[in-house]
């Protein structure tokens, strides 16, 4: 008798095993699905947002305006910048698809832990570049709209006036890129919020 209960005590154990196994490849299963889908969404806001500022960009005729203030020597550099800044950010989408076929294509725990650091990392480099692109277009604007519009002259000569003017301007620029940080905060935030739970869930079972 002692010997039975001992024989079913092991084969209950066994079993306790390969149930715990099957529930952390269900669990993993599911992260790697849900990291997925996240990384995909990441990929896919970031492209509708080069659509949308694109779009805009196309109702805005900067060129006419340098014309007609005879600064036509500023349409190259803008050009520039605008080729600089697709540049930068058609890196940061080719990287977020790269990083979602990893995480898409991965088998290993450990890696897939990595991966999603390393897609929580560019992200968060993806913002910060976003909000310092603001920062210096706003400013380069408010450069510009004192140094060729004729009609700030008046501003510029009177140091009380012009201070004025820097204080509003500067208050503007805080608030322009305190509202972009909270969008990025809510759209992006959320979702490095989600990946970074299902990193602190695949770490549970990786131990």
């Amino acid at each position: 008798m002692m010997e039975e209960l001992d024989l079913l005590k092991k084969d209950w154990k066994r079993n306790e095993h390969s149930y715990q196994q099957i529930s952390e490849m269900d669990i993993y299963k599911m992260l790697h699905k849900k990291s997925s889908s996240i990384v995909k969404l990441i990929l896919i806001i970031s492209i509708l947002e080069v659509v949308l500022w694109t779009s805009i960009g196309l109702f805005f005729n900067t060129d006419e305006y340098y014309k007609k203030m005879h600064t036509e020597y500023l349409i190259p550099f803008f050009k520039y910048l605008t080729v600089f800044n697709y540049a930068i950010v058609a890196v940061f989408i080719y990287l977020f698809y790269r990083n979602y076929r990893n995480i898409s294509t991965t088998t290993s725990t450990k890696q897939l832990m990595k991966d999603i650091l390393k897609t929580r990392k560019m992200v968060t480099y993806y913002v910060w570049y976003n909000l310092g692109m603001i920062v210096v277009s706003s400013i380069i604007g408010f450069t510009l709209a004192f140094s060729i519009n004729p009609q700030m002259s008046q501003v510029t000569n009177n140091s009380k006036i012009f201070a004025i003017t820097v204080c509003v301007m500067v208050v503007f620029i805080v608030l322009f890129v305190g509202v972009f940080w909270l969008f990025y905060r809510l759209i992006y935030g959320t979702l490095l919020r989600r990946l970074f739970k299902n990193y602190n869930e695949l770490k549970k079972i990786d131990l």
